[in-house]
């Protein structure tokens, strides 16, 4: 099963534990993750399911190529990372 880790910036505003997720995509890790923290959602995906333009989604330290349908296979002993960006100045 794959786990998954966030940047501080969205742990601190999402009760979000490491947990090991299900699914051979990305997409099928995320909907299980969703399933227990359904408010994330927000965070991550936009109205269409795609990865929102701020966020980017790590698999072993690489970023997804498709983020429409995050159809990246992902195995058992992968690492899911999700990062927000931030901005200011």
């Amino acid at each position: 099963m794959p786990t998954i880790g966030f940047t501080a910036n969205v742990a601190k505003y999402v009760d979000v534990s490491p947990p090991r997720l299900t699914g051979d995509t990305v997409r099928a890790a995320l909907e299980d993750l969703f399933a227990i923290n359904p408010k994330l959602r927000s965070y991550v995906l936009d109205d269409q399911g795609a990865v929102r333009t701020h966020v980017v989604v790590f698999v072993n330290g690489e970023a997804i190529a498709d983020r429409a349908t995050l159809s990246e296979a992902v195995k058992d002993d992968d690492e899911i990372f999700i990062a927000q960006a931030l901005s200011g100045g």
